[in-house]
């Protein structure tokens, strides 16, 4: 058998067990995986996910409902020995000692052997794990390491084609579990073991595997996302924190696992639509990123504007990243969100290769609010403007710098990518951009992984203040009054509860301009600081205009991004705006630029909506057109030929356009 070719096959597996009073429980739901011969691939979620009902299936111990498992080409129906399993329990016969437990698997499953060649091949797997010193005792006298040994080598003994293993390091202590980590590691390289195994260790399935099966919460348990371990072997346990996509790996593992966790607590307080004062719906589950942006969301909920417009139940999510707020709405776990402005549009085209999903935005919640924060060793280089940058990577070539922002569709990212690009430096090619959430930017930055970053407030405030980096430029420079974070919910959400979407707006406009207020702006700091919030000190907090618009290099480098929650044009969305952000996601390969961007502009921007919650609240003067964008450039964008616009820049990726498919306007929100 070639070292590639594939050992197990597992096809729309799934497994229905019953309940008492003739219910059913569904465990796992269309499981499908291959492993190759020589792969050890981990399986890691929540308890009660299905991982050892996965487990036991392929080991034969209990049959699939529907689907398959195979096992070299052949179906899985009994246990077998070309299969063993290594339980947490150890599971030895207590009266036996090392040997006759070992033995004891050998005789039954190699008794065609003769007995001199069988007794070889227990005393080779005793010195495989070590423990030829304690051969002759019984289980009584080992400790869980050594018991876990024996059943390791007992398991591997029987010369089976592939391991199970369920949590096998789980009742060891730390030193003890990571020396049988590395032993079991040498004996899978050294004999091309393939092995499945069961884990809750998020640490000990990176050191492990080859590939992290990740599942999701049940019932109905299904693959959520298969990570490959990408690296090199041999590991070893105290050297592989080192490489360099460790933490990423390991970051990327502790979010999905994270937002199951996010997901389980919101389906146990989700409850039934409640439809009161009107509106269709009236208990939401609105989510936000803790950034001074969130203002608007928090003050509606503490000074009771959300009450007010008749939505009595109103659950504020707080999600540390942007792809928690993305992933919350397209798995309808959020009704409403607090969003980045190019966010709706990202994922009605369907960027970062997710599948197009209609999402609507009525609202403007600020706008402004972001800088571009570089390390202070910058500015002691005499690094103060665009021009200086530009001069410091010509002249270090040999290094590569690499900038933070929070999310592919974020004013963020398109600012600083926009700013770079009008100063000849290609964003894709002169320096690395990375994907860091927001409350992580300050300690990159001041651990040396990155040089600098765009984000929005409080984090360039603090890391001025902390004498950390400092704001190269403010967006009042790049873009005056660009939208900073909107409102976003599902367009099948807004079709299914077309008042209760009135009144979010309502709710919401109402805070802004109580945020906009001077006379509130330390109530709504206060507010800001708490821990629900940005749970940080007030004083790295501003909302006000105090400086100057340009930024303020001198010591000590206390300027900031300035937020407009509220004023004429300042909350009304604009397709114009929408378009824009449409165009950069295209120049930078994000997103194909739509054929058909006329009608994802016309379903994506509701301003109709706005329209309406704003008559009803009588601020009707606020409603207008905010006109052609105007950028630090000299450059002027509207919405007459956007095509011809990508073409004339000249940094910029190969665009591609393609026709969006999206499904007909529905309401199927619930």
């Amino acid at each position: 058998m070639s070292p590639s070719s594939t050992l197990v096959e597992v096809e729309q597996l799934g497994k229905t067990f019953s309940l008492p009073g003739g219910n059913e429980y569904v465990a796992l739901k269309g499981i499908d995986l291959t492993i190759k011969q020589g792969e050890f691939v981990s399986l890691i979620g929540h308890s009660g996910c299905g991982k050892s009902t996965l487990l036991n299936m392929v080991a034969g111990l209990d049959l699939p409902t529907e689907g398959v498992a195979l096992l070299d080409g052949e179906k899985i129906m009994r246990p077998g020995p070309d299969r063993m399993v290594v339980f947490q329990n150890y599971s030895l016969m207590p009266w036996m000692t090392v040997r006759q437990n070992i033995a004891l698997a050998v005789d039954e499953v190699l008794k065609d052997l003769p007995k001199s060649e069988r007794n070889a091949i227990v005393e080779e797997h005793i010195q495989l794990v070590g423990l030829g010193h304690a051969a002759d005792k019984p289980p009584g006298q080992l400790s869980g390491g050594m018991k876990q040994r024996v059943a390791i080598a007992r398991a591997l003994a029987i010369r089976p084609k592939l391991l199970l293993l369920d949590e096998p390091f789980g009742a060891l202590d730390a030193l003890t579990r990571g020396n049988l980590q590395e032993k079991l590691m040498q004996i899978c390289e050294e004999h091309n073991v393939t092995a499945i195994m069961v884990t809750h260790d998020v640490d000990e399935a990176l050191l492990l595997s080859d590939r992290v099966v990740m599942l999701t919460n049940g019932p109905a348990s299904k693959i959520g996302q298969i990570m490959e371990v990408d690296i090199p072997r041999p590991r070893k346990r105290l050297e592989v924190v080192n490489h360099p996509h460790y933490y990423s790996y390991r970051s990327e593992i502790i979010y999905f696992l994270n937002q199951q966790k996010r997901i389980k607590q919101l389906r146990a307080r989700k409850k039934s639509d409640v439809s009161r004062h009107g509106l269709e719906k009236v208990n939401l589950e609105i989510g936000f990123v803790p950034l001074t942006a969130c203002a608007p969301i928090a003050v509606a909920k503490e000074k009771g504007f959300f009450v007010k417009h008749g939505l009595d139940e109103v659950s504020l999510v707080r999600e540390s990243n942007w792809r928690g707020i993305r992933d919350g709405i397209a798995g309808k776990y959020l009704d409403a969100a607090q969003m980045p402005a190019g966010m709706p549009i990202w994922m009605t085209i369907g960027g970062g290769e997710n599948p197009p999903l209609p999402v609507v935005t009525s609202m403007t919640m600020t706008r402004n609010g972001n800088a571009i924060t570089l390390a202070k060793r910058f500015y002691d280089q005499g690094v103060h403007s665009l021009t200086d940058l530009k001069r410091m990577l010509l002249e270090s070539t040999d290094q590569r710098h690499t900038f933070g922002m929070v999310h592919p569709s974020s004013m963020h990212n398109l600012l600083l990518r926009y700013w770079l690009a009008s100063g000849g430096i290609n964003p894709d090619k002169d320096v690395q951009l990375d994907t860091i959430p927001p409350a992580q930017m300050v300690s990159n930055l001041q651990s040396g992984s990155i040089d600098g970053y765009c984000v929005g407030e409080p984090w360039n405030l603090r890391a001025a203040i902390d004498g950390i980096g400092f704001t190269i430029a403010t967006d009042l420079e790049i873009w005056d009054g660009h939208p900073g974070k909107v409102l976003g919910v599902r367009e099948d959400w807004a079709i299914a509860y077309p008042n209760t979407h009135i009144a979010l707006v309502k709710a919401l406009l109402d805070a802004c301009q109580y945020c906009a207020d001077e006379a509130n702006h330390e109530e709504v700091r206060e507010i800001l600081s708490r821990r629900e919030y940005l749970a940080c000190d007030p004083a790295y907090i501003h909302l006000g205009p105090p400086h100057a618009t340009a930024c303020n290099l001198d010591h000590p480098m206390r300027e900031y991004a300035h937020h407009q929650f509220f004023g004429k044009g300042v909350n009304r969305p604009s397709r114009t705006e929408h378009l824009w952000m449409m165009t950069q996601m295209a120049r930078w390969g994000d997103t194909p630029f739509p054929r058909n961007w006329v009608e994802i502009l016309e379903r994506v921007c509701k301003v109709n909506v706005f329209s309406t919650a704003a008559r009803e609240l009588g601020l009707t003067d606020i409603a207008y057109s905010r006109g052609a964008i105007k950028l630090f450039d000299g450059s002027v964008f509207n919405a007459d030929d956007p095509i011809a616009y990508l073409n004339s820049l000249e940094i910029k990726h190969d665009i591609y356009m393609a026709e969006v498919v999206l499904d007909a306007p529905s309401a199927k929100a619930s």
